[in-house]
């Protein structure tokens, strides 16, 4: 199948709000190259140049737009490539093709990534992950915004939390992230929503911890539904950012109301905690 990418290029001022208008209009996860361009895609070209058209009208920043065709790649497998077994605080993570996925001790994740985000090899997931091993105390209820594969999801129930939802945008994404709790023998205890978080966020709370691997200006724009999400006292892990973004963002949750208990590093990827007051 071919697909089109667009690489857009814009402001470092203003790149958080065209990523989070992208995420916001395909549905899907945006790319951010180490030279600041931001890099979505649409699956044929009648959809790039709609998606052209309309992020031309909607921003009021110069932008410069490259739509260009992706080279047809069998995704059925090619996701597999590069990936093994890690190790991630108190969890191991295996993709299930591995001899070591055939017995699992109970701290193990089998994982079938496929085409949605979440493979425990990106900086922004292993930076949650780290997070959650660190802060999930047994018995809690867990929410999982752009929950993707399940990874995040999956875990929390790993490390002994009583339910865990996930809340995710892409139908198919939700159908990966089913198979991987099946896989894990946890599907009784973890769910998957397809929807908006910022609506359906507050209707499956209040949560004892909150999981929000997003961009900066999509955490920032959920914090209100995120705060509405949790129970007094409860707490937010929110990841995606990079180090460069987390001055910003710590002031931006003092704000809100939070209090920073935890940060973590992760190849320039940066993950922080904030807990409400009781």
């Amino acid at each position: 199948m071919t697909w089109w990418a667009i690489d857009v290029r814009t402001s470092a001022g203003q790149r958080d709000s065209v990523g989070a208008w992208l995420v916001a209009r395909t549905g899907q996860a945006v790319e951010e190259r180490d030279d600041g361009t931001l890099v979505a895609f649409a699956a044929d070209e009648e959809a790039v140049a709609a998606l052209v058209e309309e992020l031309g009208r909607a921003v009021d920043t110069p932008v410069v737009i490259e739509p260009r065709r992706v080279e047809s790649t069998d995704w059925s497998t090619r996701w597999r490539e590069g990936l093994g077994p890690r190790k991630l605080g108190r969890l191991t993570i295996i993709p299930s093709w591995l001899p070591e996925a055939w017995a699992p001790d109970p701290l193990t994740i089998v994982l079938d990534p496929e085409t949605a985000f979440g493979s425990g090899e990106h900086g922004s997931t292993r930076a949650a992950l780290t997070l959650l091993s660190r802060l999930l105390q047994p018995g809690d209820r867990v929410i999982d915004l752009g929950s993707g594969s399940g990874i995040l999801a999956i875990a929390a129930i790993k490390l002994g939390a009583a339910r865990a939802i996930g809340i995710e945008i892409d139908p198919e994404a939700n159908e990966v992230a089913g198979r991987n709790a099946a896989r894990n023998g946890v599907s009784d205890r973890v769910e998957f929503l397809e929807g908006d978080a910022a609506t359906l966020a507050p209707l499956v709370g209040p949560s004892d911890l909150l999981l929000s691997n997003i961009l900066r200006a999509v955490n920032t724009a959920l914090l209100s539904v995120i705060i509405r999400a949790l129970r007094p006292g409860g707490s937010a892990i929110f990841s995606g950012m990079e180090q460069l973004e987390a001055e910003e963002f710590r002031q931006t949750l003092t704000d809100a109301g939070f209090r920073l208990v935890q940060e973590t590093l992760d190849a320039g990827w940066w993950g922080v905690a904030g807990e409400l007051p009781r």
